[in-house]
């Protein structure tokens, strides 16, 4: 299996339920936060109240939650205040350590965790890397640093290998 191939494609977080987690034996999700859980640059609550909803929901039955971003601390500690679980900033993703780290927070091995992400190249890469069953959400908005934006054209020619044809 290639590096850089998810196990699931959807189209946002929210299509995670615990059925769908139960399915495929996982107990755990790490989260990325931008693109993935709130528009990138965003620190509108308000805008994100059906992700916060399905945080609550998800909590609640028990799957275990932690947020590997790598965004600025300051950006993830404003976040994780509203999301009510763990995680880091500045992760490093897509260095196996950061993985290896929030795995342990979570007290889960690989198998039994998703890393669900909006990019190959850190989100899905790292998560494989780690043994971790990947999951790719579409990018809540197209709105992102120039790199990101330059990755986003590589990735579309590699998800479109593996018969995903998005329009990033």
């Amino acid at each position: 299996m290639s590096l850089l191939r998810p196990r699931d494609v959807i189209d946002h977080v929210t299509h995670l339920t615990p059925e769908f987690l139960a399915d495929r034996g996982l107990h755990g999700l790490l989260l990325d936060l931008d693109n993935t859980l709130v528009p990138y640059g965003s620190y509108d609550p308000v805008g994100v109240g059906s992700t916060l909803a399905w945080v609550r929901d998800l909590k609640i039955a028990g799957v275990g939650l932690y947020l590997l971003s790598n965004a600025t601390g300051r950006r993830a500690a404003f976040w994780l205040d509203k999301l009510e679980f763990q995680g880091v900033g500045l992760a490093g993703k897509p260095n196996p350590r950061a993985f290896r780290r929030a795995l342990d927070e979570l007290r889960l091995p690989p198998h039994q965790v998703g890393m669900v992400g909006d990019q190959l190249f850190t989100d899905v890469l790292g998560g494989n890397l780690s043994g971790m069953h990947t999951i790719l959400v579409r990018p809540l908005v197209t709105n992102a640093l120039p790199h990101t934006r330059v990755a986003r054209r590589l990735e579309r020619a590699v998800l479109k290998r593996y018969g995903h044809d998005w329009n990033h």
